[in-house]
């Protein structure tokens, strides 16, 4: 057992001959695994990973990796639906991955699956234990990937909000441990601190004043030796990776008063500072503590959705109703939803109708209306009476599984001010520790006696806990805040983007509407009917996912054509063959390059905030369909607050220009443009931004996505298309427009809060250095301060959680409460 393995770190046995060479050195290694594994490394060119590594390898030694047999399971279509989303040939899975310990390791899995044939893209949190796959399935499976995942030495398998809360409440357990120990032993060890201040003043024996030291010192033992445990793992770890953090001061602090205290009190020479250390370490531990609440809470408030799931579904067929797992549900099934009981999968009702509890999605109180032909959501709770709905989307695919990835997709990312915070913190500890040590050499000629008390106060006060959590702690804050509120923020740079927003540019049709067209009149053209230009136009609409086409939903009789080639048009319309004629339906002068040239056609101009479309042939203009979509109730309100907080307004829309400037008039936006093509949109946010504003863009449709993508900082509907808020940076949860000016509010007291926590972090610093280099701040009094510091810039960023970005207090609560079932617990 005289060496360690290269690979893992662990004993190598007594005459093992296991190894590989490595840059022209045999590594020796514990066992056949650990050799397997460093040679496919080797292979296909990783060695890197090996020289940039701060953490030994998962060991291969007693881990059994999955077989062929068990890899295989993950091929099976049942399992495959619960956990893979489709896009055509693609597929998407978010794995959680064991054995993941440092930076290395996240650059070795990525580099060696993206040389893997079929892999599309891999990218790997760290922080979260995650990796987000991507995959051909026509060039490969996903047992195929995940082998060769194991045959490096890493366990992959389906990411489970349950097991992730299960790596929380653990998290949760020892942090708590390790404070409830931190605060006991603080206690205990200031209860002989006392005594020793007051012997100091009054006078005390020499055997009281030792056995009160040494009883101090016993008591700081597991406060050193276990509470802050971490704060040295930190610091080893970054050490070896030649790094300063922000442990390593907090560490060298508490193992340097320790040790100077212990010898003290051996020598019976000089001051102990064991209640400093007790309580220094305390209120760090504090501060850490909550944070990570903030993170948990964030993180709770969209996977507790997902865990409302139910279980067990029962589903309808031609013998009755069944109970199966939701596993089990194929899309197209019916299922029987009773009140109280929670909704299995994403899906349309077909039957019944009542009153659906949808707070834990949109953050709202007041339940929904649903009848036939209304969505309804896997996850939230049937109300009042039974629905039957048919199932559209399980699994992966569905709402809550697509909330969560987009969290995912922001956590991984950091903003520009975090980055520049964290980049301020690398610097400062090494020069913190310098200066440290030049603060100590001076010491040593001026006063031998105080040259480490005055070292040790240097290194405590000077520690940028306070700088590294006053960001991070706002930004969680504020996300899960505005979480809470409907808003879903899915990029890193949502936040900092909406501080400094100069123009909103918001589309029309619902968005600033409500998006429910109703016809308002039919005027057909010629000898054409009215009844068979409906239907036709009914057939057309039916390819169409824009609002415009459920005002056609409702058209009932025959059909009157049968059509072929249908093609849509985005911000034009919808085009087809029926019977062997060229029609279309859509904009008028889209629908008119039919025919040339184009005969007198006499129609009224819509109604303000409404619209129409022209239905034609080949052989001419068929009818006009007059159709009207009244504002939202809350838009006229919502775009006053937007203007009173020194916004732009811009309206961009593909509808009718008339409509768009009448609606604009209507509202008090002064620059309106219809007519706009998905380019237009774009070519607009940029025109903007070339003048310098920061802007927000605010739409629900397909044609709204490359304006989405141009944008600064993008908000979707989630009434929306997919496409849309794929493209967006946010998503709009709550059908309430006003969520918008609330999160620019949220959004700038989180920089007003981020600049004082930041502030406060630099003059704590400017103030407390100079003074502890020059003696006048002892051990016991810097623990204090950088303590306070820290949890200064903790409860000011937890302060965004408790009150409106308007300063209201912020009550959400269900309008009832419904039966709790077990299964959906």
């Amino acid at each position: 057992m005289s060496e360690t393995c290269f690979h893992c770190s662990l004993p190598i046995p007594a005459g093992s001959r296991f190894g590989v060479t490595l840059d022209g050195v045999f590594r020796q290694m514990c066992c056949p695994g650990c050799v397997a594994v460093a040679e496919i490394i080797l292979s296909t060119g990783l060695d890197q990973y090996y020289r940039y590594r701060n953490e030994p390898a998962p060991s291969l030694r007693d881990q059994t990796l999955p077989d062929a047999e068990e890899l295989a399971r993950y091929d099976r279509p049942a399992l495959q639906k619960i956990f893979v989303r489709r896009e055509g040939e693609l597929r998407f899975i978010t794995l959680a991955i064991d054995g993941l310990r440092c930076a290395a390791c996240v650059w070795l899995i990525e580099q060696h699956l993206r040389r893997q044939n079929g892999v599309v893209d891999i990218a790997v949190s760290l922080t979260a234990q995650r990796a987000e796959l991507t995959w051909n399935e026509a060039a490969t499976r996903l047992s195929t990937v995940l082998g060769a995942l194991a045959r490096i030495g890493y366990r992959a398998y389906p990411y489970q909000p349950a097991l992730q809360e299960s790596a929380r409440q653990a998290e949760h357990r020892d942090a708590l441990k390790r404070l409830a120990v931190a605060g006991l032993g603080m206690m205990q060890v200031m209860m002989f601190a006392v005594g020793l201040y007051a012997g100091a003043i009054q006078g005390i024996a020499d055997n009281y004043r030792d056995f009160f030291r040494w009883v101090s010192a016993i008591m700081c033992a597991p406060v050193v030796g276990y509470a802050a445990l971490p704060f040295f793992s930190g610091a080893w770890r970054d050490l070896r990776r030649l790094r300063a953090g922000m442990d390593v001061p907090i560490a060298l602090a508490i193992g340097g008063t320790y040790a100077a205290s212990l010898a003290a009190a051996a020598t019976r020479r000089g001051d102990v500072y064991f209640e400093s250390i007790a309580m220094f370490v305390f209120l760090i531990l504090l501060g850490r503590f909550l944070e990570m609440r903030g993170r948990h809470r964030a993180a709770r408030s969209v996977e507790g959705a997902l865990r409302s799931t139910p279980k067990w579904a029962l589903r309808l067929d031609a013998n009755g109703s069944q109970a199966v797992s939701v596993y089990e549900l194929e899309i197209g099934d019916r299922v029987l939803v009773k009140p109280g009981e929670s909704f299995p999968a994403d899906g349309c009702v077909v039957d019944g109708s009542g009153w659906v509890n949808e707070a834990m999605l949109t953050g709202e109180q007041w339940p929904r209306a649903k009848g036939v032909g209304d969505p309804v959501v896997g996850g939230t709770q049937n109300g009042e009476s039974p629905l039957t709905f048919v199932v559209e989307r399980v699994g992966a695919e569905t709402t809550l599984s697509s909330i969560v990835r987009l969290v995912d997709r922001a956590a991984r990312e950091r903003p520009a001010i975090a980055e520049v915070a964290d980049r301020v913190a690398r610097v400062f500890v090494p020069v913190v520790i310098v200066l440290a040590i030049l603060v100590g050499a001076i010491w040593w000629q001026i006063d031998s006696s105080r040259a480490l008390w005055v070292t040790l106060s240097v290194l405590v006060v000077s520690c940028p806990c306070a700088l590294s959590l006053a960001t991070p702690a706002a930004l969680t804050t504020a996300t899960g805040q505005l979480l809470r509120r409907g808003l879903l923020v899915t990029r890193a740079h949502v936040l900092e983007g909406l501080a400094r927003a100069t123009h909103v540019v918001l589309d029309k049709t619902g968005t600033l509407t409500a998006g429910r067209f109703q016809l308002q009149r039919v005027a057909p053209f010629g000898a054409a009917s009215a009844a068979d230009c409906l239907n036709l136009a009914r057939q057309l609409e039916s390819y169409s996912e824009h609002p415009i086409a459920k005002a056609f939903a409702g058209a009932s009789g025959d059909p009157a054509a049968n059509l072929s080639n249908v093609r849509a048009v985005v911000a034009r319309g919808i085009e087809a063959k029926a019977n062997g004629v060229v029609v279309r339906i859509g904009a008028a002068e889209w629908v008119a390059d039919l025919w040339k040239p184009a005969p007198a056609m006499s129609f009224d101009s819509p109604a303000a905030g409404g619209s129409g479309v022209l239905l034609g042939s080949s052989s001419g203009p068929l009818c006009w369909f007059e159709l009207n979509d009244a504002p939202r109730p809350q838009a006229a309100r919502t775009l006053q607050r937007l203007r009173d907080l020194g916004l732009e307004l811009h309206v961009v829309s593909g509808d009718d220009a008339v409509a768009v400037e009448k609606l604009a008039r209507q509202l008090g936006i002064r620059h309106a443009v219809g007519r706009a093509l998905p380019q237009d949109k774009l070519e607009y946010v940029r025109a903007l931004q070339r003048d310098g504003a920061v802007v927000i863009m605010v739409g629900d449709g397909v044609n709204d996505s490359p304006g989405l993508g141009g944008a600064q900082v993008s908000l979707a509907l989630g009434s929306g298309t997919d496409i849309a808020m794929t493209a967006a940076d946010s998503v709009l949860m709550r059908d309430d427009l006003e969520v918008v000016a609330e999160a620019i509010l949220t959004a700038r007291r989180t920089r007003s809060i981020i600049v004082q926590n930041l502030a406060w972090a630099v003059a704590y610093n400017v103030v407390a250095l100079p003074l502890a280099a020059c003696g006048f701040v002892a051990p016991y009094w810097a623990a204090f301060g950088m303590s306070l510091s820290s949890l200064i810039v903790v409860t000011n960023a937890l302060r965004l959680g408790r009150s409106r970005g308007d300063g209201s207090m912020q009550v959400s609560r269900p309008l009832w409460t419904a039966q709790r079932i077990e299964e959906g617990a």
